[in-house]
């Protein structure tokens, strides 16, 4: 018999540089700038200097940046959840057959298609407090207008319905490949043993779903972290800071007061709660066994 042949380890290496290389490039070598960037200042005379951990500190005596903070975790806190749910949900009502089945996966991913400033234009439009399309509905109800976007208290939920209705669809996607990956024969036996809807749920789809659903999770947060166009077009961070989320608090740093490293100190902030988040939940969705 002859003997197998054993591929070199540069033959495989080789097929990866060009990936690891644009891996480098386009996202480790970003991360580098940022986290150096956020350790120096500039003088008004337009030189850059090294100041340590000064933004950070700085920071950390910021109201503005502990309320943006606040914020920010308070969305997402609220929009993960709630689109994880919609996203499991649609993805199970997509996966039966019916005839107005192909309509509906039409529909929930028509949002993936417009683009997320599109989007908030178009919301923007449709929550108008005075002309506004909903109010127009609202006020043939009988029901008094609301202000949406310009209420302190329902700029936030308003920004949370934007954001669902155009990641539903999207995260479904992957869920919905979780569910073709479950054999249809788990279910068929627990039919049989007598289990119901609700008992094949959550005793065999949970379970089996840990790995997509802690994907989704992990990325979903870090979508919703780095959200941005909605309250650039929309709300500019009001009223009243009810919107002000870290990554407008970033761009305003850098683009309105010309702070760079102030920016560059919030957008390490944001990578480094993500890093401790994403390593949270997936320990959580971690499987047993």
């Amino acid at each position: 018999m002859s003997r197998g042949f054993r591929v070199p380890l540069w033959v495989p290496a080789a097929f990866l540089a060009s990936a690891l290389l644009l891996l480098a490039v386009f996202r480790l070598a970003p991360i580098a700038i940022a986290l150096g960037g956020s350790l120096t200042g500039t003088k008004l005379t337009g030189e850059t200097v090294f100041l340590g951990l000064a933004n950070f500190a700085a920071l950390a005596e910021d109201p503005a940046f502990w309320r943006s903070l606040e914020v920010t975790l308070l969305f997402n806190l609220l929009v993960n959840p709630l689109q994880i749910a919609c996203a499991l949900a649609l993805a199970l009502l997509v996966l039966r057959e019916g005839p107005l089945v192909p309509f509906f996966r039409a529909a929930f991913l028509l949002p993936m298609t417009v683009s997320i400033a599109l989007a908030s234009v178009l919301w923007a439009i449709l929550l108008e407090p005075t002309s506004g399309p909903v109010n127009g509905v609202l006020r043939t109800l009988g029901l008094p207008p609301q202000p949406f976007f310009r209420s302190e208290r329902q700029a936030l939920p308003s920004l949370i319905l934007l954001a669902s209705w155009k990641g539903v669809g999207y995260w479904m996607l992957f869920l919905l490949a979780g569910l073709l990956q479950i054999p249809k024969e788990f279910h068929e036996a627990a039919a049989l043993d007598g289990a119901g809807a609700l008992q094949r749920f959550l005793r065999i789809t949970l379970p089996l779903m840990r790995r997509p659903l802690a994907f989704v999770l992990v990325a979903d947060t870090a979508a919703n972290f780095l959200l941005f166009a909605p309250v650039y077009v929309i709300t500019h961070g009001g009223p009243n800071g009810a919107t002000s989320l870290l990554m407008f608090e970033a761009y305003q740093a850098a683009f309105a007061y010309l702070d760079h490293g102030r920016s560059l100190a919030i957008s390490s902030v944001i990578l480094l709660i993500l890093a401790a988040i994403a390593a949270l939940e997936l320990r959580l969705f971690k499987e047993r066994g």
